[in-house]
């Protein structure tokens, strides 16, 4: 396999928290939003995307969503392990008393026998 080289970004130039959003990072906050949408309503940063201007607005946005992204995840599997917990430790109660349906004999039709 051939190796091509990436040469590394200049640091200082890579990010500017000042500079304006282009269209590459419009469509990853566009993305994320659509993401967050899917997110129970407590998890929702509740951010207007077009208000959006500069990298460092994008990069804070993108933070949040990322966390609370995380978080449902995290909500969502102890909740799961919550529920196997329950349902392991769960008895049939002792000496349950029958109901009044399930004392009564089948009929003779829905058994299949003749008289």
């Amino acid at each position: 396999m051939t190796l091509i080289h990436v040469p590394r970004p200049d640091l200082k130039s890579a990010m500017d928290p000042t500079r304006p959003v282009n269209a590459l990072l419009k469509a990853q906050i566009q993305h994320l939003h659509d993401a967050e949408d899917n997110l129970p309503l407590r998890h929702q940063t509740d951010i207007y995307i077009n208000a959006i201007k500069t990298e460092g607005e994008a990069a804070e946005y993108i933070r949040q969503v990322t966390t609370a992204i995380h978080e449902a995840h995290e909500a969502a599997a102890a909740r799961r392990r919550r529920g196997i917990a329950i349902a392991a430790a769960a008895e049939k109660p002792a000496g349950r008393a029958k109901s009044a349906s399930s004392g009564k004999k089948k009929s003779n039709k829905k058994q299949g026998r003749k008289k």
